[in-house]
């Protein structure tokens, strides 16, 4: 059985992390994902020893921090940013018992050119050097493919390839149902069974609008269960896979963002409830 998790981007431009806290504990969600640009923001504010303050008294957990973007082919200047960023995140991590930090792969019409071997290549010595960053926090580092052919890699098959490639404990997969749709309408469900328990970190969930490829873009996500993505397939085949976690709820709709941020998060404990056993 899955636990419950939320990921922030789903109520980002109406809600922020208290808001997100409050409603998350109340309505019983088991895990949370928070945002880097909103935590940035929280602690304009707000102290660490606010945040570890509230999950020592709260059923919620941290679980992990989205997310370091484009982490491939970066220039000297680009990556002197991703890593002030990630150590950042790792600082936080550290303090409050957060485990992941996911990291995504470069989104560009050129860098989505480069050959599989290439993609590899540069994945693996970056993913090291982002772990050895890392792992003196006690941060695991999640590597998610993005399904749209826009992202250097996009396969759940390629990705894994990656991860085995690096071959240390603290660098994984993160499986995301859209992501898994937009690569080839899930033509292989069963392929996720195939990924070793100890690489399978995190479980995004989330469906989206029946729209053809080229169209279909992550502001079509919709809540579980209202779209044409085979949720309840990948749910079991992600438990099959010896995976009992969180199923963090990921949405990036606007429509979501106009509605009022309790609305949705108690939206997303009714439509989740199906697919966590």
């Amino acid at each position: 059985m899955l636990k419950l998790g939320f990921n922030e981007a789903t109520c980002k431009e109406n809600s922020s992390v208290e808001k997100d806290l409050e409603f998350c504990e109340k309505y019983g969600y088991d895990y949370i994902e928070l945002r880097l640009d909103m935590l940035k923001e929280y602690f304009k504010t707000h102290t660490i020893e606010d945040l570890k303050a509230f999950f020592a008294k709260s059923h919620l957990k941290p679980f992990a921090f989205n997310s370091i973007e484009d982490i491939n082919f970066r220039t000297p200047e680009q990556w002197e940013k991703l890593v002030e960023l990630f150590t950042f995140g790792c600082e936080v991590a550290q303090a409050i018992g957060n485990k992941y930090m996911i990291v995504v792969p470069t989104m560009t019409n050129e860098y989505s050119t480069r050959t599989e071997q290439e993609v590899l290549e540069d994945s693996v010595e970056v993913l090291n050097k982002l772990a050895d960053i890392a792992e003196p926090y006690g941060v695991c580092c999640s590597f998610e493919p993005i399904g749209d052919r826009r992202w250097c890699c996009n396969s759940l098959r390629q990705a894994l390839e990656i991860v085995q490639a690096v071959n240390r404990d603290s660098v994984g997969l993160t499986v995301d149902c859209i992501n898994f749709y937009m690569h080839d309408k899930c033509a292989d469900v069963d392929f996720i069974r195939k990924v070793p328990k100890e690489k399978l970190f995190v479980y995004h969930i989330n469906d989206c609008e029946d729209l053809p490829f080229g169209v279909l873009d992550h502001c079509h996500r919709i809540m579980p269960g209202k779209g044409c993505i085979p949720v309840a397939e990948i749910s079991k085949a992600v438990m099959d896979a010896g995976y009992d976690g969180p199923a963090c709820l990921e949405l990036f709709r606007p429509e979501y963002w106009d509605m009022d941020a309790e609305e949705v998060i108690k939206m997303g404990v009714e439509c989740c409830a199906p697919f966590l056993k």
